[in-house]
């Protein structure tokens, strides 16, 4: 637990006449010290958290435990091998391990101000070119962590925002938008869409393509405000969460596994004896529910064009759940998916939910953690399990002006006795309230890759990973 004595030692550290993340860190802890309650959920992890500069540049973005080092590999607007530019605002990723070398597969949730711009594809072989968001890819050298390649790898989508990595060795990037060839008008009165093409799909990028791949839109896994999906190794089922006040978890069932562009089956939770039941909030800790699932007639409803909630209707009048922002999700090797509710609770601070499969129809879903104060957690977005552990890494992204939230974003970990600990601040100087994303780990669990969206940069950690406490 942060204490005056550790307050002091902060203070003192300075770079350049500097000091750094000083007066968040005090209100925090000093919240902490006045509600015993708080104080008893926080974990050690770690060790207090100090500000840190990277090793190559010498720059401070990041405060991270003592005996933790971190590199910045990849920053907006640098040239990438490909000739291009590095797209900004880096979001959901994956590492896989291809060959000798490491590989980030990152997606760019740019939002092209929600109309067309002709030739604004990142890239070469855009599905709508005039869209800038994608995902590019980063070879890496796992003994070294220098960048050898980058390059575009999916051209001419919109608002990518997370995905999830397959067991197959593929990358699937989601749109959070259904905006598409219709026009519409937004809460501020502007025309928005008239896009070429359709948006709110899936697309799937493979670890191993070394060029931009041919964008084909999943379709049958739904057209919805996607945010991101987690593939159960153990039936080849994709589970998908969706980005919206009032949203549904689903899952995808495909016709052959590791073959999604043939199509499959797309379905929505629903609690076992409970008609259209609301689980954003009234719920404790530790509650569980008995699951089956519901079928989305059309995952490709027309309507989608100018009602982004159409493919959560269909479920909803089959019974289905209702929760809140659903964001990050990740699947354990046992088949646990893990799930977040960015503003679910009743302080809105966020929850934290788990799936676990009981035959083909049937499964339990449990609360696992909600937040109680947005001091201990503030909307946990992107998420992911450190390999060989139970430790859950899940990014904030408490960016929200006017929504109660704290100024500050950080890095926690979910610990398997249910407490927090805090993992890195972001302390970049002039974004200091730009969200974490993208957490992923390398395969044997080594090195965290993590990305700061607004600074538009992707960092390598590593350090002493046994040390948890």
């Amino acid at each position: 637990m942060i204490n005056r004595r550790n307050f002091l030692i902060q203070l003192a550290t300075v770079s350049g006449g500097v000091v750094f993340g000083f007066n968040g860190f005090q209100r925090r802890a000093l919240a902490l010290e006045a509600d015993a309650t708080l104080a008893s959920m926080q974990a050690y992890g770690f060790g207090e958290l100090l500000p840190a500069v990277t090793k190559n540049t010498g720059e401070v973005y990041l405060a991270l435990p003592k005996g933790f080092e971190y590199k910045l590999l990849s920053k907006a607007g640098k040239i990438m091998s490909d000739g291009n530019k590095t797209p900004a605002l880096p979001d959901g990723m994956a590492c896989f391990k291809v060959g000798e070398e490491f590989r980030l597969i990152r997606n760019h949730e740019i939002y092209n101000d929600e109309v067309p711009q002709p030739k604004s594809a990142i890239g070469l072989n855009p599905y709508d070119e005039t869209t800038a968001g994608g995902t590019t890819t980063l070879v890496i050298n796992p003994k070294t962590l220098e960048v050898v390649k980058d390059f575009v790898s999916l051209s001419g989508t919109l608002i990518n925002c997370a995905g999830g990595k397959t067991p197959w060795g593929s990358w699937v990037s989601c749109e959070e938008t259904t905006l598409g060839q219709t026009e519409r008008t937004n809460k501020k009165g502007k025309k928005i869409g008239t896009y070429p093409k359709p948006h709110g799909y899936c697309f799937e990028i493979m670890a191993s393509a070394n060029a931009p791949v041919q964008p084909i839109p999943l379709k049958a896994m739904g057209r919805f405000r996607h945010e991101a999906i987690a593939v159960d190794e153990h039936t080849g089922n994709i589970y998908l969460t969706e980005d919206t006040k009032t949203a549904g978890f689903y899952r995808f069932i495909p016709k052959h596994k590791q073959h999604l562009v043939e199509g499959g089956a797309l379905q929505m939770l629903k609690i076992k004896g409970k008609e259209d039941f609301d689980l954003r909030k009234g719920l404790k800790t530790g509650q569980s529910f008995k699951t089956t699932w519901v079928t989305i007639d059309d995952p490709d409803p027309v309507t989608a064009d100018l009602d982004e909630s159409a493919v959560y209707k269909q479920g909803l009048a089959k019974g289905g759940a209702t929760f809140t922002r659903l964001e990050g999700a990740y699947a354990d090797k046992q088949g646990h998916i893990y799930f977040v509710s960015t503003n679910g609770g009743e302080v809105e601070g966020g929850q934290v939910w788990r799936y676990e499969r009981k035959g083909k129809k049937s499964g339990v879903l449990t609360l696992i953690f909600e937040s109680p104060s947005r001091i201990v957690l503030d909307m946990p977005d992107n998420i992911c399990l450190k390999p060989n552990s139970e430790l859950l890494f899940l990014c904030e992204d408490s960016d929200y002006k006017g929504a109660g939230g704290t100024p500050e974003n950080y890095m926690r970990i979910l610990a398997p006795n249910g407490k927090i600990a805090d993992f890195a601040k972001n302390i970049t100087s002039g974004f200091e309230e730009s969200e974490f994303s993208g957490s992923t780990f390398s395969e044997d669990g080594k090195i965290l890759f993590v990305n700061l969206q607004a600074v538009g940069a992707t960092f390598a950690v590593w350090g002493d990973w046994d040390s948890f406490r």
